[in-house]
């Protein structure tokens, strides 16, 4: 099936090179000229990619990112300028999976796309088989067990639960609010602690230095994700 790929940039030659470029590789393109465009069509398609400028009109590239983050894990690749360092950090700490500084090769970006499509199709393949691995640590989804370095590591049900719901959808940051509806099934009332409480639990059984944390990450202010390893 082919990928669908939105191209966000307000300069229309860039768009217009991309275009031309991906398309002959076989991919749909989409197109939006400032932030705000961008995210009603991410809301209103299906992607599976988006290459995303962070100079933008009205919504700048940070923002628009963050809007797709509060509903997907679609692999982002920002684009930056020249020297700023600040802004290829603020990308990745917001949830870029790449980035890239202009001028680029496409050549170079061709093969970023082909990467980050590669790793999501190795975490596919160990998710639909049962079987999830990150770092040292085995996830059996089926028959609810962890593994680490060789040791069966003995979980509660919800500390199975967080765990799975976090390493089946690396990189995607989940509120302590969501963490309660998803895992806890119901909109809880009561002091969201809860959530951290049973967090802190699961990272002194599967982290190396829970003080350090490898698998379960915090994301200040936002809420907790599982890293990538």
């Amino acid at each position: 099936m082919q990928k669908r790929l939105l191209v966000v940039d307000d300069e229309p030659a860039i768009i217009k090179g991309l275009k031309f470029s991906l398309e002959r590789d076989g991919y749909i393109i989409e197109e939006a000229y400032d932030g705000q465009e961008a995210v009603d069509k991410f809301n209103a398609e299906n992607f599976d990619l988006v290459i995303l400028d962070v100079m933008l009109p009205g919504l700048d590239g940070f923002e628009v990112l963050q809007k797709i983050r509060e509903k997907s894990t679609v692999p982002v690749i920002m684009l930056t300028a020249k020297g700023e360092d600040m802004d290829k950090i603020l990308g990745l700490e917001y949830g870029a999976d790449d980035y890239l500084t202009k001028p680029f090769n496409i050549l170079e970006l061709k093969a970023r796309i082909k990467a980050i499509f590669r790793r999501a199709n190795k975490r596919e393949d160990r998710s639909q088989d049962g079987i999830i691995e990150a770092g040292d640590m085995v996830i059996n989804i089926d028959n609810r067990s962890v593994i680490i370095n060789g040791k069966d590591v003995n979980l509660t049900a919800k500390e199975f639960d967080l765990l799975q719901l976090f390493a089946t959808n690396p990189g995607k940051v989940y509120s302590r609010e969501n963490l309660l509806e998803t895992v806890w099934k119901y909109d809880y009332l009561g002091d969201l602690r809860t959530v951290d409480v049973h967090i802190r639990r699961l990272r002194e059984k599967i982290e190396p230095n829970p003080s350090q944390p490898e698998f379960i990450l915090t994301k200040w202010g936002v809420g907790y994700y599982f890293g990538d390893k």
